[in-house]
Parts: structure tokens; sequence; C-alpha cells
């Protein structure tokens, strides 16, 4: 079939998906682009939603083989910030416009944490419902934060496999939406990157849990893994599908050199260019596969090249999170090496991405919580 006539098929089984995932010629790629583009814009309009990512602690309780932030890594300093510091950033992205924080960690189900995040979920909800009324009595005759954001900030966890009882008290709490990343959805694969306690079965089941919760749900996977197939990767985007994922997060593989797949990295520039493109054909192929989800443009793709969010926007992505994790933390929190910003001052970072989204003639949906249209349509069913 004629790439034109596939770009405008209703729904693409997965062979087409592997069509296009496997296009090389320059030509073609940009008319998948564009196409991605043009759906995106369709379906989810032009803006970009910021969600601030607070990595508030890198203690973690797995050993996932291509983690820099693993059990089994000593050469990193373990830390995780306090309650106050944690509700802070959070005022901090209020203040400025941020509609959405993530608050992310390495993977704990101890019952302490499970009561930190739970607190400061609630905690970081309180402070800024305050802080958008008192924006209130302050501008009575303009739209204020209020007026947007009239329940606080939209909360994002990403703190990995846990109980129903744990994602349940979280989602009480405030938090209303949970990242996930399956990683792959190869059974072989997933096992020749994780121990045996950490099984696919489980991370399905927390993901099947969430969404029955009422979570909006986001997952994503690795591309690039040694041993991963364009194959594999059509069936991660089947399994975004089947699973009516809301939100898509996923990048390059890039190592970490105190991980046990340390060996398999990007080692020559081609390979390197492959990861990087085949990367931007996945959120493109994605953008056009599923129309309404969010699809964040990731730091790993800036990692290997400076302009490497913006290319991601330009192929169909619609959210990007910059970092606000304090900068003296910053590099214990190295999950792959050349991690960028992590010298960068939250101030400096917010400068520097608005002008990069400018550059591509995007805007900032500041102040909006930019909830997926894809999870607002599969709920009015």
């Amino acid at each position: 079939m004629q790439l034109k006539k596939l770009l405008e098929k209703k729904n693409l089984s997965k062979n087409d998906i592997i069509r296009l995932l496997s296009v090389k010629n320059k030509q073609e790629i940009e008319m998948i682009r564009k196409k991605a583009y043009f759906v995106m814009k369709q379906h989810c309009g032009e803006k970009v939603y910021y969600r601030g990512l607070l990595e508030f602690s890198n203690l973690c309780a797995n050993n996932c083989y291509y983690c820099g932030i693993r059990k089994g890594n000593k050469e990193i300093m373990r830390y995780s910030l306090e309650k106050e510091e944690i509700t802070n950033i959070a005022a901090w992205c209020a203040d400025n416009g941020y509609g959405s924080i993530v608050l992310q960690s390495g993977e704990r189900r101890d019952s302490k944490f499970v009561d930190f995040v739970e607190d400061v979920t609630k905690k970081i909800k309180e402070k800024t419902k305050e802080k958008t009324k008192e924006k209130t009595k302050e501008k009575t005759k303009e739209k204020t934060k209020s007026d947007r954001l009239p329940n606080g900030l939209g909360v994002t966890l990403s703190v990995g496999e846990q109980d129903y009882a744990a994602y349940r008290r979280f989602f009480e709490a405030g938090a209303h939406r949970y990242l996930l990343r399956i990683e792959t959805t190869n059974p072989e694969l997933f096992k020749k990157t994780h121990p045996k306690n950490q099984t696919l079965k489980n991370r399905k089941k927390c993901l099947r849990i969430l969404k029955k919760i009422g979570y909006q749900i986001g997952s994503g996977v690795m591309i690039g893994l040694p041993g991963q197939t364009i194959e594999d990767l059509a069936d991660d985007i089947m399994f975004f599908k089947k699973y009516d994922i809301d939100m898509i997060g996923m990048g390059p593989y890039i190592t970490h050199r105190q991980t046990p797949m340390k060996r398999y990295g990007q080692e020559t520039k081609n390979r390197k260019e492959d990861v990087f493109n085949l990367s931007l054909m996945m959120i493109a192929v994605t953008r056009i596969a599923l129309k309404d989800v969010n699809i964040a443009t990731t730091t790993a793709l800036q990692a290997l090249y400076p302009d490497g969010r913006e290319k991601g926007l330009q192929y169909g992505a619609n959210v990007i999170m910059p970092l606000v994790t304090p900068k003296r933390v910053r590099k214990e929190y190295m999950l792959y090496d050349g991690k960028p910003c992590i010298d960068e001052d939250t101030d400096e970072c917010k400068l520097c991405l608005l002008g990069r989204i400018k550059t591509i003639g995007r805007s900032v949906g500041f102040d909006e919580w930019g909830d997926p249209k894809h999870f607002l349509n599969r709920t009015k069913k």
C-alpha cells in the first residue's frame, strides 16, 4: 500500500505500524511527521503542557539492570527531600504557571514511604489551592490561576508498582495521574532488563488497577534496547491502544556506566542517530495511531541531541517536563549517562525551555492541567 493511502487509514493494524516505523526515505519520514503534527493539532491542539518534574528521592528497592539509581549502585549519594521543600517547590510551580507537577522517585513499597507520598500529595493540593485563592482576591477582574486551576496543581505520581490500597490512598489524597512505564511488552526483553522479582505480569496488573481506581494512566517504553525489533515496538503501540493508555512517555535507551547493561550503549555516531530517529518515529506513529493521547517529549532526546525535545514536539508530542528538582541533588538522579540540565537553576530551565518552544512556533498552556483528551473521551463512554 502506498504511504499516502496508509496515512489516510482510520485505524492502523500492527503491520501498518511496522511499515511506518520502517520508513527510511527522508521524504516519507517528513510525510509521517506532518501527518502526526496534523493529527495532534486536530485532536489536542498545538499548546505544550508543562509538568514540573520533581525527583524527590533516589532511594530505590529495585535493581533494574539499566537504571542509574538501582539499589545495587553504591556510587551515588542517596537523598530524600523533606515535605516542606517539596511543597515549596510545588508552590513555585503554581506561581510560575506550571499547571501540573510530577512527583517521581525510586520505587519503594514500605509503609513509611506510602504514608509520605500520601501526605505530601495532600499538602501540595492544600498549599496550591490557597495560593490560587489569594490570586483571586488580588485580581478579581482578571482570569486568574484560580479560575483555571480551581483544584490547585495537577499532580502526577511516578513511584512505581504499589498495591491497590496504596494507589487508592494516593488518589484520594489528590493525585489524578499516574505514570508507570511498561518499558517493553516483549516478555523476553523484560526478563533480560529486570531481576526475577519484577514481572511484566505485575506491571500490567498495576496498570489495570490504576485504571479501575480512576487515574489518568500513563505508560511508555525504552527505544533501542539490545535485541529489540521494529515488531516489538509495534507491539508496544498496540499495547497502549489495548490498555487505553492516556499518556505516553517514551524515549531512547541510554546506558548508565554503573549498571550491568553499560556495555550496550550508543557506541557509534550511527547507532546514536538511529536510536534518536527511531524515537522520533515512535512519537509520530503513536500519535497517528492513538490520536488524542498526551505524548511527552523526553529529556533523554535532548541527551542525544541538543534540540531533541523540540524535535519531539515537531513529531507530535504535546507535553514537556521541565526539571524542578533542586540543583544540589540533580546529579544524584542520573537514570542514564549524559542527562542534560543538571547544572541549571530552576529559573534558568524555565526561561530556556520557553525559548526553545517559541523557536518552533508553539505556545505553552500556562496555568492549565492539560488533561489528555483521551481520558476525557474514554470516561464519557
